[in-house]
């Protein structure tokens, strides 16, 4: 049985969406945020030493890194579907926004979270943290320009990737600018198997 290590308002969130996309049968084991620190508790370090979530367990196997954890369920377990075959046109756009999701998208989001926390010592930094966050989704508001999903215009586990970025985006910065994104997440949201994974996953900030 998939064991997902669930923290609430989480990047594991994106992982139950995947696994009810999937329809695959999992079960959560939740931990909740330390209300003081919005840290997560000390007991996922017992699952896996850096203590972050997602975490997903397999039998003795122990994935971590959302990408990779989406990588692992669609190969292993969901039979290649909603992956893109290494034959398809379309394939290396999807590789890349597996990656880029998690390495250069959340990268303005996570800046402009810390430094909210700075507060006027923060101001210098905004200049540049609002460049980067208007270059790297506008790319990704120009990709919808003629499409409702981001590869091949249809629906892929690289929609369920890049999903977290663009809803904390839209928490810490706002859409207004990027229609197609805005669009996107409505599709999203929408969908049943989305529906259902905060249904049992909890509460959700970046819904």
């Amino acid at each position: 049985m998939l064991k997902v290590h669930h923290l609430n308002n989480s990047r594991s969130q994106r992982i139950l969406w995947l696994l009810e996309e999937l329809a695959l049968p999992y079960e959560i084991v939740k931990y909740q945020r330390d209300a003081t620190t919005n840290l997560a508790p000390e007991s996922l370090k017992k699952i896996h030493p850096l203590g972050k979530s997602p975490v997903l367990t397999d039998g003795d196997t122990v994935v971590i890194e959302s990408g990779a954890i989406i990588e692992y369920v669609v190969r292993r377990h969901g039979k290649g579907r909603l992956a893109l075959a290494e034959s398809s046109p379309d394939w290396p756009l999807y590789l890349q926004l597996m990656h880029y999701a998690e390495g250069s998208a959340m990268l303005p989001v996570m800046l402009k979270l810390y430094a909210s926390r700075l507060g006027e010592a923060s101001k210098p930094l905004e200049p540049r943290i609002h460049g980067e966050f208007e270059n790297h989704f506008g790319w990704l508001d120009g990709l919808l320009a003629h499409s409702d999903w981001f590869v091949g215009n249809a629906f892929t586990a690289a929609d369920i990737q890049i999903s977290f970025p663009i809803q904390a985006a839209r928490m810490l910065f706002g859409l207004e600018k990027f229609p197609h994104l805005a669009r996107f997440l409505e599709r999203a949201n929408a969908r049943p198997a989305y529906q259902k994974a905060i249904e049992r996953g909890g509460a959700y900030a970046f819904g």
